[in-house]
């Protein structure tokens, strides 16, 4: 198969973005956070390795105890853990979560950071974190949060060769055939997307309303 042009990848990946527009809207965050910036953080560093929706069965009762960064930040980890414990890694995630808040206390004057660069330096926050926190809280996309869902599915759809082998590479990859005003969007359509149908076992290529727009169905 010929190597695929930047143009036509470009055109290609703005055809795939209309039909997700499309299809699920502007798509909406699946973790529960009230539309609090510090409680999206949190809530976001426990997904890592988990699913959201265990995610959403145990911060009821997290935000209830430590509903500010200010709380947290004085909460021992140990208590924490208890809260959190249904959660994969709950041991490492707990101690982060007490680091963030009192980084945020201490740094920030109890507000969550507005910036990509500001936010990884919070304890547990990687690029990922930072990039849904910049799309959701803030409405202000600095790149694409790239999760199991995003890299499986720019990988299938071949926006993303065989060397970017990692989260940052697939992004960058990414970036490069979006406009920015797309990037707002696509984690969250992708992830509902991924779910519905470009599932990592037995995806369903044959309902799937873009597999004209993808070169890994078998037409």
């Amino acid at each position: 198969m010929p190597r695929e042009s930047k143009e036509s990848k470009i055109k290609r990946a703005a055809a795939v973005e209309q039909r997700m527009q499309e299809h699920y809207g502007e798509g909406q965050a699946s973790l529960d956070y009230d539309g609090d910036p510090f409680r999206l953080v949190v809530a976001v560093v426990l997904s890592a390795q988990c699913t959201d929706a265990a995610v959403n069965k145990a911060t009821p009762a997290l935000f209830a105890a430590y509903p500010t960064p200010y709380d947290m930040a004085q909460a021992r980890v140990s208590d924490i853990e208890k809260l959190i414990h249904s959660l994969g890694f709950f041991r490492s995630k707990a101690k982060s979560l007490v680091g963030l808040s009192q980084m945020i206390v201490s740094d920030f004057d109890g507000e969550v950071p507005r910036t990509l660069e500001e936010l990884q330096k919070l304890p547990g926050v990687g690029r990922k974190t930072a990039n849904v926190v910049m799309c959701e809280a803030f409405k202000d996309a600095q790149g694409i949060a790239v999760d199991t869902h995003v890299y499986r599915i720019a990988h299938r759809l071949k926006f993303a060769g065989p060397s970017a082998d990692t989260p940052d590479k697939t992004e960058k990859a990414l970036l490069a055939i979006h406009p920015k005003e797309q990037w707002l969007f696509i984690n969250h359509q992708w992830v509902h997307f991924g779910r519905d149908y470009c599932r990592a076992q037995r995806p369903l290529c044959g309902e799937c309303f873009i597999n004209d727009l993808c070169p890994s169905f078998a037409h």
